[in-house]
């Protein structure tokens, strides 16, 4: 009977001593990222006519340069939201740059808008499009369209979009797309280097209802340096753009420092002043403005 008693005293000891003991959890903790993320959205083409107005140039070879990018993010809105890495914008480029520049050469539209159209549009070639139907710019099927076809829903239910055996039809097909178009047809009458211009005009031309389309568009070539390879086609020495544009302001009049790459169109689209106003601002006889002049710009 002792024996008994003290053995239970025993296992009431032993209960009592496992459950006083600490519970430790252990949790894996989410990866933090160290740059932050850039939103860039943009809605498909809307493609109806409207007016462009009057246009001056930029301007060493192998994939562009941007610092430490590597391990950054984009989310880039194709069809839908994706999220790529900077290193795969890089492999992109890398892998397309040459089909861009061979259209730039045959059709005058510049490589860096092609190429930062793309990125934009297909999410760096991982948008849904581009990868069931190698439709990398979005074009749907209009009624010229006799090749194969995929159905996909964008702005409507089942919509009818292009589908090609290989990308680089994809590019060449959105090259024919704006040549062949009257509405762009005053895009032609900018330099071919000239990409702000083009970005704007695009905007004007009715290519994309976001109004913040051209911003997108030329912040994705000076990021990537994609005016580089304007730069390899016309023989001109690169020049990166300036990553900030000096505006000072002086009472009430605002000035403007010409960079590369500006026209005096895409300063008037920048600062939602006619180039009428801007030329009888300036004294200005022509369009004509150089690197590092000053624009009064109100």
């Amino acid at each position: 009977m002792i024996k008994k008693f003290i053995l239970v005293l025993l296992m009431i000891f032993v209960a009592s001593c496992n459950a006083n003991q600490a519970v430790i959890r252990t949790t894996k903790s989410d990866s933090v990222q160290s740059e932050a993320q850039v939103s860039q959205r943009v809605r498909k083409p809307i493609y109806r006519p409207s007016a462009i107005k009057n246009p001056v140039a930029i301007t060493q070879k192998d994939t562009p340069t941007v610092g430490s990018f590597v391990s950054a993010t984009e989310i880039l809105e194709a069809t839908t939201k994706v999220k790529v890495t900077t290193k795969m914008v890089l492999a992109y480029i890398e892998k397309y740059k040459d089909v861009a520049k061979e259209n730039m050469i045959k059709t005058g539209i510049p490589s860096s808008i092609t190429l930062g159209q793309a990125i934009l549009e297909s999410g760096a070639g991982t948008g849904p499009l581009s990868v069931q139907a190698n439709n990398h710019f979005g074009i749907k099927c209009h009624k010229e369209w006799t090749g194969s076809s995929i159905k996909y829903t964008d702005d409507e239910e089942n919509e009818c979009f292009r589908k090609y055996d290989d990308p680089s039809q994809s590019f060449k097909d959105h090259s024919y797309f704006l040549t062949s178009r009257p509405r762009y047809s005053e895009l032609f009458g900018f330099e071919k280097d000239d990409y702000k211009s083009w970005a704007y005009g695009l905007k004007a031309a009715g290519y994309a209802t976001d109004s913040k389309y051209p911003d997108k568009l030329i912040t994705l070539i000076e990021k990537y340096q994609l005016n580089k390879f304007d730069a390899e086609v016309l023989g001109k020495n690169f020049i990166a753009a300036a990553p900030n544009n000096a505006v000072t302001y002086t009472e009430d009049t605002q000035k403007y420092t010409v960079t590369k790459g500006d026209s005096l169109y895409s300063i008037s689209k920048k600062f939602n002043i006619s180039i009428e106003a801007l030329k009888k601002k300036n004294n200005l006889n022509d369009t004509k403005i150089s690197l590092g002049q000053t624009i009064i710009v109100k």
